[in-house]
């Protein structure tokens, strides 16, 4: 692959990931939550057992003091809670609320009405084929915002 041809797919998959962000957080708020995308990347790795803030700032990218910033927030949204960790005493283990539940629905409807558009352009066998390889190029995340 040329670079050229190399920049132009990583063009289109930052495009499709930023627009796929934006119109997941854009339904989630549609839904009547309050949020921005920081919050999903955060659900997606307390979900569904919880975590500590060490490894919420790993799964973002984060410093330890910006994960706890965000689970304050998260925490005065009424999104997450803090529990003792069942395996070290030290630790707190941070989970998610109903009403983080709640928003972690309205999120998954938003995603899959954001991807069911991309089924109406590409068909349900492309949309497998892309699933499945986009799963073999990046199977374990983590993801990433940048902002």
């Amino acid at each position: 692959m040329q670079n050229s041809e190399a920049m132009a797919l990583s063009a289109a998959l930052l495009a499709a990931a930023g627009e796929l962000t934006r119109r997941i957080n854009d339904g989630v708020v549609a839904r009547g939550f309050e949020g921005r995308p920081a919050y999903g990347f955060a659900f997606t790795h307390l979900a569904p057992d919880g975590a500590t803030v060490t490894d919420l700032a790993a799964h973002l990218g984060f410093t330890k003091q910006a994960a706890s910033q965000l689970v304050e927030e998260l925490v005065r949204k009424g999104y997450v809670e803090r529990r003792p960790h069942p395996d070290d005493a030290r630790a707190r283990l941070v989970v998610l609320t109903e009403r983080g539940w709640a928003c972690t629905r309205a999120a998954e409807e938003a995603a899959a009405d954001a991807v069911r558009a991309w089924g109406e352009l590409l068909g349900e066998g492309e949309m497998r084929v892309l699933r499945d390889r986009l799963v073999r190029i990046a199977p374990y995340g983590p993801i990433k915002p940048a902002w």
